[in-house]
């Protein structure tokens, strides 16, 4: 059916709005997280989140393979997978090289795009300040940036979410076909 890829910054709205995109269609949904409750701070923010949903919501917790959930998730479920930030973290700190991330979120993205319903994803866009002084968190930027990428370019649509306001992003190739058409 489609792709919403929904980007935006630390408490910006953005779960919230996929909540609610999630639920529009009034199909059974499927949160697939990737979250894990390492610590009480953290524990506290999966609890917010979880208390943000429908009880009737189907969560899976799946902090690395994210292609597994959305193979098996049956198509008649929309899917809510929050958050590509947490997820790409989690892989780095697996040991896996930027290209091996990479690899991973076109697959996953690909089965996310290509599911018969709604299918919603939630990540950070940290690459609008300034840049890190330290190389790991240099190389979190730089990955996260690219694996949105990849997810965007699979999307239907892409939505910056600031303040709990939208801006919709637009594909570069449109952009180039309108500026060609001077």
């Amino acid at each position: 059916m489609s792709l919403t890829l929904l980007l935006g910054g630390a408490r910006s709205g953005k779960s919230r709005l996929a909540v609610r995109l999630a639920a529009s269609p009034g199909l059974p949904v499927v949160v697939i997280a990737t979250g894990e409750a390492r610590d009480e701070e953290m524990a506290e923010r999966i609890h917010r989140h979880r208390a943000e949903r429908p009880a009737e919501w189907e969560t899976i917790e799946e902090p690395i393979d994210l292609a597994g959930p959305l193979a098996n998730v049956q198509d008649r479920n929309c899917v809510l997978v929050d958050c590509l930030t947490l997820w790409v973290s989690n892989l780095m700190e697996m040991g896996l090289s930027d290209g091996e991330i990479e690899e991973r979120a076109g697959k996953a993205a690909s089965l996310a795009a290509t599911r018969g319903s709604l299918a919603v994803a939630v990540t950070n866009e940290v690459g609008s300040g300034i840049v890190p002084e330290g190389a790991l968190a240099r190389r979190f930027a730089d990955v996260l940036g690219r694996v949105n990428a990849i997810w965007a370019e699979e999307a239907d649509r892409a939505l910056l979410v600031v303040a709990g306001r939208v801006l919709p992003l637009s594909d570069p190739a449109d952009v180039l076909k309108e500026l060609s058409r001077g």
